[in-house]
C-alpha cells in the first residue's frame, strides 16, 4: 500500500508541473495524502516511553458471570498534580448480574463548545463504580493534538480506573468542568455494551491500535460499541450529551440546557475533596452516587410536578 501511495504522489506531482493553475488544490491534496501515508505506515507498538498515567496496559479476564481488570488505575489528585500514584494489582471481581447503571461523564473543552472528552462510569451493587476512559496514548515528550491524532500520531488505549481517579483528575488537577448524566438503557443491553468494551480492551492488549481523531476517539468508540448510528457528535464531541438526550438515552423531558445544569457537578466535586481530603476510593463512590441519585431524583420530581 505504501508503494502505491508513493507512486500516486509522484504522478500528482508531475500533473502539478503541467497544470500550475491547479497546483494549489493539488498541493493540499498531496499534503493530506502524505499525512495519510504517514498514518498508515507508522509502526504501532505497546513498547514506547508513554506518559506515566497511560503507561500501564490493562489485562482483562472475562467469563460468563463477570470479569476482572488489572492493573486498575487508582490515582488521587490535588491541584498541583497526583497525590498518590497507585495501581490496584489484585483485581476485583465485577459480576455482570450486579450491573445497575451506566453514567456518562463529559469534560467540556473551555471556550470550544464542540470539543470535549467523554468517559463512562459503570455502577454495580454495593455502591461500587468502575470507570473507563478511551485515550490517545501519548509518549513523554508529546502533547495531545487533534490534528496529528488523525494521522497516526498516537496509539489507542482503553484505561480502566476507579471513579475517584477519573473525576478528581478533571475537576481537581486539570480544573475542568465535569458533567455526569444517567444513561437509560435496558439492563441486558447495558451488559452487552460492557462486554463489548471489555472485548475492545482485550483486542488492544493482543494487538495495538492507532487512535484516530475522527474515527477512533473516545466518543465514537463508545458509540460504535453501543450500536448508535453515526452522528456528527462522534467528532464534535461537545454535542454528544445533547445527542443522547435527543435520542432518549438521557431520559429527561426538560430542555437540554436545563438537563446540562443538573449534570454539572464541578463545585460539588471540589467541595467534596476540600472537606474530605484523600477520601478512599470506595467511600468516594458512595458519596458520589448518593449525590447523583439525590440530584437527578429531585430534578425528575420537579419535572413531574
Amino acid at each position: 500500500m505504501r508503494d502505491k501511495l508513493l507512486g500516486m504522489l509522484d504522478r500528482l506531482a508531475n500533473k502539478v508541473k503541467r497544470f500550475p493553475a491547479s497546483s494549489g488544490v493539488v498541493l493540499v491534496f498531496l499534503l493530506l495524502l502524505s499525512f495519510t501515508l504517514y498514518g498508515v505506515s507508522r509502526p504501532v507498538s505497546h513498547d514506547r516511553d508513554f506518559v506515566e498515567h497511560l503507561s500501564r496496559l490493562p489485562h482483562v479476564e472475562v467469563n460468563e458471570e463477570g470479569f476482572q481488570v488489572s492493573p486498575l488505575r487508582n490515582w488521587s489528585y490535588e491541584v498541583e498534580g497526583p497525590l498518590n500514584k497507585s495501581w490496584t494489582e489484585s483485581p476485583t471481581l465485577y459480576e455482570f448480574g450486579d450491573l445497575k447503571k451506566i453514567w456518562f461523564l463529559v469534560e467540556p473543552h473551555p471556550g470550544m463548545e464542540a470539543m470535549a472528552h467523554t468517559l463512562l462510569l459503570f455502577e454495580f451493587g454495593d455502591d461500587k463504580l468502575l470507570g473507563l476512559t478511551i485515550e490517545a496514548r501519548r509518549e513523554i515528550d508529546e502533547g495531545y493534538s487533534a490534528f496529528w491524532g488523525n494521522w497516526g500520531k498516537f496509539e489507542l488505549l482503553y484505561v480502566w480506573a476507579n471513579a475517584r481517579d477519573l473525576v478528581q483528575r478533571r475537576a481537581i488537577h486539570l480544573q475542568k468542568q465535569v458533567e455526569i448524566y444517567p444513561i437509560e438503557i435496558e439492563r441486558e443491553n447495558a451488559v452487552e455494551f460492557l462486554r463489548r468494551m471489555l472485548r475492545g480492551t482485550v483486542r488492544i492488549e493482543n494487538k495495538p491500535r492507532l487512535y484516530n481523531t475522527l474515527f477512533s476517539n473516545c466518543t465514537n468508540e463508545f458509540g460504535k460499541n453501543a450500536g448508535i448510528g453515526w452522528h456528527y457528535s462522534f467528532i464534535t464531541i461537545g454535542f454528544a450529551a445533547e445527542h443522547l438526550h435527543s435520542k432518549g438515552l438521557i431520559k429527561d423531558t426538560r430542555a437540554y440546557s436545563e438537563v446540562r445544569q443538573t449534570a454539572t457537578i464541578t463545585e460539588y466535586l471540589r467541595n467534596l475533596e476540600k472537606n474530605n481530603p484523600a477520601l478512599p476510593a470506595e467511600q468516594f463512590d458512595r458519596e458520589l452516587l448518593s449525590h447523583l441519585r439525590q440530584t437527578w431524583s429531585s430534578s425528575l420530581s420537579k419535572e413531574e410536578s
